[in-house]
């Protein structure tokens, strides 16, 4: 009985803290919309403001792996992406184009992320093996659309910082992603899936 209680005081405390955390994220994205107007910080908004609707509302999750490396990677392949840095130098790829993929990106994001529903989480764990939409193509699709967002700010803001962070926290997104296909691997529904589906995020490629 104690150790129900005090696994629910965790999960408790871990979804109010990354619902708190998102929510102010989602809030200064919202700023900025409003002074740009442009369609991808809107995106970007209901991207990220879904992690604080799906947080609140995800199930309980059957086995989650807590272990250091897990934790490490989670944290990294979040946090890094954030601290990319606009700048004023020109480019490898003209405006229309960068912001064409990003819009890209974070449509596969949204869709993914609608799509998994309840059993969306940001730790390694099983909330419910989810098949179907973009996951009947990729098994991650969320994280592909992620790593064509990173590319794209790369492409338009070019800058040894940015290179380093999209490199270190593109890293650790793949292994957070063969990290939670360990977990999942422990379902017999997953490990079907898996059969089914055998690309991690490219088809035809990884």
């Amino acid at each position: 009985m104690k150790q129900d209680r005090y696994r629910t005081h965790r999960e408790l405390l871990a979804r109010a803290t990354i619902c708190a955390l998102f929510t102010l994220l989602s809030v200064n994205i919202l700023r900025g919309y409003l002074q740009t107007g442009h369609i991808t910080g809107l995106l970007l908004l209901v991207s990220e403001f879904l992690v604080v609707v799906l947080t609140f509302a995800r199930r309980p999750a059957g086995l989650v792996d807590r272990s250091a490396g897990a934790t490490v990677v989670t944290l990294v392949s979040v946090v890094g992406p954030l601290l990319l840095r606009a700048s004023d130098e020109t480019g490898l790829l003209p405006d229309a184009a960068t912001a064409g993929l990003l819009a890209l990106g974070l449509v596969v994001v949204v869709v993914g992320k609608m799509t998994l529903g309840r059993s969306f989480g940001l730790v390694p764990a099983n909330r419910g093996v989810v098949v179907a939409g973009p996951y009947a193509f990729v098994r991650h699709p969320i994280y592909s659309g992620y790593l064509v967002t990173h590319v794209a700010f790369f492409l338009a803001h070019p800058r040894i910082w940015n290179v380093a962070l999209v490199v270190v926290s593109d890293v650790a997104l793949i292994v957070r992603a063969l990290v939670e296909e360990r977990v999942l691997d422990h379902d017999a529904s997953y490990r079907a899936y898996c059969q089914r589906v055998g690309w991690h995020f490219v088809p035809g490629l990884f």
